[in-house]
């Protein structure tokens, strides 16, 4: 297993790893949210009405929504998508790092870069597995266990076509009331910067740990059962 520095956040949320199994298991845990509170369980939510046309070959999307090892993970696993990176978006390159970014100053969000085949897969069928099974647009600055701005649930639109996409679908999910509470997700501008290396590919190398079996396997484990065909092993 790979031994990696951690911020408070996720040293905090370590040590009540067996606490928060129990509560996804079947019991409570007061003040606390499971990954999709909102609804209780992850759902297929319908398809956006208005998706990117016309693009030819590899495109690009940044996502933000809480840890981006989950993030990662899920999309890694997404048939049409070629790489996935994660890092910080929104924020300036110097201050760019785990430890900065840990102190919840620097306006960035954790986030994932997506380079993906657009013959195999559109920009509009990535965001609808992100509000699907990725992420929880309902929670605040916060994604389950991690706390604080950088935690965010924003899109970060690479051309005009994307902002089109990302506004409709948003007003779409909105106006048919798909969440139990009201969606929170940001249309934000900025750069990515790739995160250290020793985070990259964090799920896969690392699929035994304790964060990542209570927060972000079922994530996956959501993305082979309501997106069977889209489910790439």
């Amino acid at each position: 297993m790979t031994i990696v520095p951690f911020r408070s956040r996720i040293a905090a949320s370590l040590m009540i790893a067996d606490v928060w199994a129990l509560a996804l298991a079947g019991g409570t845990l007061a003040g606390v949210h499971s990954a999709r509170a909102s609804e209780g369980v992850p759902q297929r939510v319908p398809p956006p009405r208005v998706d990117v046309t016309g693009a030819r070959g590899p495109q690009t999307a940044v996502l933000a929504g809480g840890c981006f090892w989950g993030l990662e993970g899920v999309f890694e696993h997404v048939k049409g998508v070629r790489n996935v990176v994660s890092g910080y978006a929104g924020g300036t390159r110097a201050d760019a790092s785990y430890d900065k970014v840990g102190t919840e100053t620097t306006r960035h969000a954790e986030a994932v870069l997506i380079t993906y085949d657009p013959a195999q897969v559109s920009y509009g069928t990535l965001l609808r597995i992100y509000f699907s099974v990725a992420t929880d647009p309902t929670q605040h600055n916060r994604q389950g266990p991690d706390v604080g701005p950088s935690y965010r649930s924003a899109l970060f639109p690479q051309n005009e076509a994307q902002t089109k996409v990302a506004r409709a679908y948003l007003a779409q999910l909105t106006q048919a009331k798909v969440f139990a509470l009201p969606i929170v997700t940001r249309i934000e501008q900025g750069g990515f910067f790739p995160a250290e290396a020793y985070h990259q590919d964090f799920m896969r190398r690392n699929p035994n740990y304790p964060y990542i079996l209570v927060n972000d396997a079922p994530k996956l484990a959501a993305l082979k059962r309501l997106f069977p065909e889209l489910y790439r092993g």
